[in-house]
């Protein structure tokens, strides 16, 4: 969960006169999720935040789904989705449910001639490929190799890239997204036993404050639909904001890995959480120091949830035939575990260079017309001997 964070110039009482140096009043809002019980932040703007001139365009993103009820385990090899030169055309979504959205992308250009505003879902958004800088209107952050950008449902953002060549791992989780609860104390800190802390966590460091009338195209989705929304002033006018409710930043590079004699489960690996799914991060780890330890995964039975895996970098010591950009489904209701012979492969081994992103669902996921494009239909054999 983010921590307290103050950008800009703000009164010293919250609901109190603010006034622009010519005597008019700033706007303020208060910008919050779960009614007035959750996070929030109080900005205060140039312009009212409330002035929409024209809605142009309404028309659907919603996911195509190829399968509604899927048992196969699958593999996605995910850097064959094309990229496109827009940023929300790019975006293809692979596995759905109630809950979340896991897409990929793989944007061109190098800016946006409009804004965008997701109301459904907060959404995390792990960069693969690419460099630049997250644009927000509660101010930006710098991106890179490695970085999962939290960004808040309702946040006016853009996202300007440095070259061409970008690769993105999205989750929309229509669920609030928070760090794991029992990695923080009843004050909300970050306990010692915690894999990462504050440091690690990169709040927005600059406001981009505009005071400009026009036309301003904001693109945004609420409940599967894209409105196109003429505002009749700069979304990015905030002068000043404080609270909890803001995006940031955290790179898997800053993740502390946990390990033992033997193998550890894959809640050690746990970075974010919604009462729905849990998102886990793999890093480079020392292996299990037993003198009998074997460092591959124990076979398992996806009872409870559906779990998926995007493979980023490095050595995949339990696959074989994985590659950067593949995504694996293991489907609740059956087991799964270690190829055969990466388990006696892995004995004697000290460490693993392994670089992925783990999202396991407590709903089962709809496979995505656009993920079977991309999809190895014989992948649920690959665990037979040959």
């Amino acid at each position: 969960m983010p921590f307290y964070h103050k950008l800009g110039e703000i009164p010293p009482k919250r609901h109190t006169q603010f006034r622009k140096p010519d005597g008019e009043l700033y706007n303020e809002q208060v910008f919050g999720t779960i009614g007035f019980d959750g996070m929030s932040t109080i900005s205060y703007h140039n312009q009212r935040p409330t002035q929409v001139k024209e809605i142009k365009k309404q028309y659907s993103v919603k996911p195509e789904i190829a399968k509604e009820n899927n048992i196969q385990s699958y593999r996605f090899r995910g850097f064959q989705i094309k990229p496109e030169k827009d940023l929300l055309e790019s975006r293809k979504a692979v596995l759905t449910n109630s809950d979340c959205t896991i897409l990929l992308s793989a944007p061109q250009e190098r800016t946006q001639d409009y804004f965008y505003k997701n109301t459904d879902a907060d959404e995390l958004i792990f960069v693969h490929r690419g460099t630049g800088k997250l644009r927000t209107h509660l101010g930006n952050l710098d991106f890179k190799y490695g970085d999962y950008l939290l960004v808040p449902r309702g946040v006016i953002y853009k996202m300007d890239f440095d070259t061409d060549d970008n690769r993105l791992f999205i989750v929309e989780s229509r669920r609030p997204i928070y760090t794991p609860k029992r990695y923080r104390n009843w004050f909300g800190q970050l306990l010692e036993s915690s894999p990462f802390c504050e440091r690690d966590l990169r709040q927005p460091y600059e406001l981009e404050t505009n005071d400009e009338d026009g036309e301003f195209l904001i693109k945004v989705k609420k409940q599967d639909d894209i409105f196109e929304m003429l505002y009749a002033s700069h979304p990015f006018d905030v002068v000043g904001y404080d609270g909890y409710n803001y995006p940031y930043a955290f790179s898997i590079h800053d993740f502390e890995p946990i390990t033992g004699r033997i193998h550890q489960p894959p809640p050690v690996h746990q970075t974010f959480e919604t009462d729905a799914f849990v998102v886990c991060s793999f890093v480079p780890r020392k292996y299990d120091y037993h003198p009998l330890s074997i460092p591959a995964p124990y076979n398992h039975s996806n009872i409870d949830s559906d779990e998926v895996l995007y493979y980023v970098d490095g050595d995949f010591m339990s696959r074989t035939d994985i590659e950067a950009g593949h995504i694996s489904l293991h489907p609740a209701g059956i087991p799964h575990g270690p190829h055969p012979g990466t388990a006696e492969k892995s004995i004697g081994k000290e460490g693993t260079e392994e670089l992925a992103v783990m999202v396991d669902t407590f709903k089962p996921l709809k496979v995505c017309k656009d993920a079977m494009g991309i999809a190895d239909e014989e992948y649920y054999q690959s665990w037979l001997d040959h």
